[in-house]
Parts: structure tokens; sequence; C-alpha cells
């Protein structure tokens, strides 16, 4: 297992997705330094996940024939552009469109990632390599987030973006030292056209993964994007405390993805079961009020379960998709997941606006119970043992 490559491309992954994250902590310091409206910045989240999930698929068409290592180390390039651009943005449009230049490579990004990994992988331990790319979003959720929010306020929400413009570039130099030569599977076999990315959705077990990939993630970003409100509702965790519990949500995140890392490959469906059953029940003990050490331990316990989610579903679209398909399979499943963070911020504003907070929990739980019970009867996405040949 190529590990340097992984651990690079782990780093990556941890620039998107703190990037894409990072104006929640700083929307005070954002609407300030710009003259807008806090309601305005979070436009730039919505904006970010419309566009990303729109272009996935056209743009991961027109890429098919561009060596794989060529194209993470480009979407890398052009998300430190996008970030020096931010950076420097003197007007809120301008910053508007910086992080949507962020938002067309970031489908790119994403829907390669997962092929490339598995390709860096022995047979068999596509799920493990997987686990350890995805350590960069767990980082991202435990450090990621917190110091580009710590650093935004003490110097200001310009140096925290310039800050992940040089983290991007250096990313940027080490893809392109680590990855050995990966020239693209679709060459010889499919056209690198629009039509080839769309011919995946006729594969019916993509298909239902990534309906379950959009239940499960519309449920967990309702709740999880007004996580802050919950647990202060519920057990008055603010300030240092409120900090404090989300780095432990991530931590313990961490420690699922490395206990989980190793049998995502052997044992999909009970694994991703298990996981969800346990969300299941932490975020429906959160819609009623608790005291501070309930709350915290429920919202852990979903920071374990949830965070170790995405492992399985990546792992399962590289595992139902052939081959010289996964390119577009990962574009379907990064197009599921960006309809699931989209749609769950929407609807739970929605019910926020209408004082329906303490509802969200079991919004959340409703749905991964769905996702659980859908996983349950999707034994050839999901099987309950796999073996591969010694």
């Amino acid at each position: 297992m190529n590990r340097r490559a992984l651990t690079v491309l782990g780093a990556s992954a941890f620039c998107y997705v703190t990037a894409e994250t990072l104006p929640v902590g700083l929307l005070p310091q954002i609407s300030a330094g710009l003259a807008v409206d806090e309601a305005h910045v979070g436009l730039l989240l919505t904006s970010y996940a419309v566009v990303a999930g729109v272009t996935t698929i056209p743009l991961t068409a027109l890429t098919m024939r561009v060596p794989r290592h060529l194209l993470i180390a480009i979407a890398m390039a052009i998300f430190a552009v996008s970030q020096v651009a931010a950076s420097f943005a003197p007007t809120f449009l301008i910053l508007v469109a910086a992080r949507l230049i962020c938002a067309l490579a970031h489908g790119v990004f994403w829907s390669a990632i997962g092929p490339v990994t598995a390709r860096l992988a022995p047979a068999g331990q596509a799920g493990k390599a997987t686990a350890l790319v995805f350590l960069g979003n767990s980082l991202a959720i435990v450090l990621g987030v917190p110091l580009g929010t710590a650093l935004g306020q003490w110097l200001g929400w310009r140096a925290a973006t310039g800050v992940l413009a040089v983290a991007g570039a250096l990313c940027v130099l080490a893809l392109l030292r680590v990855l050995p030569s990966l020239p693209p599977i679709q060459a010889s076999r499919v056209r690198a056209d629009l039509r080839a990315a769309f011919l995946i959705m006729g594969n019916r077990r993509v298909v239902r993964l990534s309906m379950i990939t959009t239940v499960v993630v519309i449920g967990h970003f309702a709740a999880y994007t007004y996580i802050a409100p919950l647990v202060r509702r519920d057990g008055g965790l603010s300030g240092v405390g409120l900090s404090a519990l989300l780095l432990g949500y991530g931590a313990v995140g961490l420690i699922t993805n490395y206990l989980v890392g190793g049998f995502v490959d052997r044992r999909p469906g009970p694994v991703l079961t298990g996981l969800l059953g346990v969300m299941t029940v932490a975020v429906v003990l959160l819609a009623p009020p608790l005291g501070v050490a309930p709350t915290v331990i429920v919202t852990l316990l979903w920071g374990a379960a949830f965070t170790a989610i995405p492992v399985c579903l990546a792992a399962g679209i590289l595992r139902v998709a052939p081959p010289e398909e996964r390119d577009a399979a990962s574009a379907i499943y990064v197009v599921a997941f960006q309809i699931g963070i989209g749609g769950g911020a929407f609807i739970g504003e929605r019910f926020v606006s209408a004082g329906w907070l303490g509802v969200l929990p079991l919004l959340a739980a409703a749905m991964a119970l769905v996702s659980c019970v859908l996983v349950a009867r999707a034994r050839q996405v999901f099987p309950d043992r796999m073996t591969y040949a010694s």
C-alpha cells in the first residue's frame, strides 16, 4: 500500500473539507468585513453545494481522458488559486465567485479520489485505504474548522483563507512528487463524453447506494447544521464548552474510522447497519432537553457513528461499480452527498425558522432508520461478508 500517496490524498481532502465548512465558524467576521447580512453569508455554503452537485457529472465526463494523478493535482491547484482569490476578495460577490471556482473543482476532486485510492491499494484493501484517506475529512472536523475559526477570529477571516491557500499549494507539490502515473482507465473502453458519465445511472446498485447516501446525509446535516443551538439548549454548552464538544465529536470519529477500516472490506453490511443504528439512537436522545453530561455522551456517540459512515459509503461505490466506471460512479456518489448537504441544511433552516429546533434530531433519527432498513434490504450492495481470492 502506497502510504505516502494516501497520506497526501488525505491532506488534500482535509483542505477541501475545511474550506467548504469554514464560513460557518467565521460567519460574523465575514459579515462585518464585507458589510453584508449574516443571512447572506450563509449563501456561501448553499451556492457551493449547488454548483458542486450540478457540475460534478459533466465535468467528470469531460475530464475522463486526463491522467488521474494529474487530474487530482490540477483540482488542488484550482483549490489553491480560489483560496487566494477569496482571501483578497474586496466584495461579497467576488468572494462568492471565488468559492464557486473551488466548487467546480470540488466534484472532480471527490469523484476521482475514490478510484485513485482504490488503485493505490492492494486487492481487497480498498476500504482500508479509503479509511486512511478519509482521516483527512475527520481531521478537518477535529482540527481544521476549529483552528481555522480560531485563527480567523484572531487575525481575520482573510488570514484563515490565506493559510488554506498555502496548504493547498503544498499539497499540489506533494501530489506531483508522490503519486505514481495513473492513466485513465476509461481511455480504451468508455467514450470520454457526457453520455459516458450518465450510463452508470443504469447500474441499479450504484443508484441504490446513492439513494441511501442522500437519505442519511440529509437527515444528518438537517440536525448537524444546528448542533450549536441544540447543545446550548440541552446542556447550556457554549463558548469553550461548545468548542471542546465539537473537538470531541471529531476525535471519536477518528477512532471509529480507525476501527472500522479493518472491517469495511470484509463485513460491509453489518458495519454500516451498526453505525446507522448507533446514530439513530444517539440523535433521537437529543430531541428532549438533557443535562450537560447526557448531551455530551449522545453527541459523542453521534460523532463516532456518522464520521465513519462516509467511509463505508465511499468504499461501497468502488465495490459495486465496474473498474472502468468507477470515476463516473464516484461522480454520482458526490452528487448524492452534495444533495444531502444542501438539502439537509435547507430543511434544517426551515424547521428552525418555524421554531421546531427540537424536531431536527427526530428527523435525523428517522432518516438514519430508513437508511438502515434500505441497507438491510440491499445485500448485493452491502453484503454480510466479502471473500477475496488469496
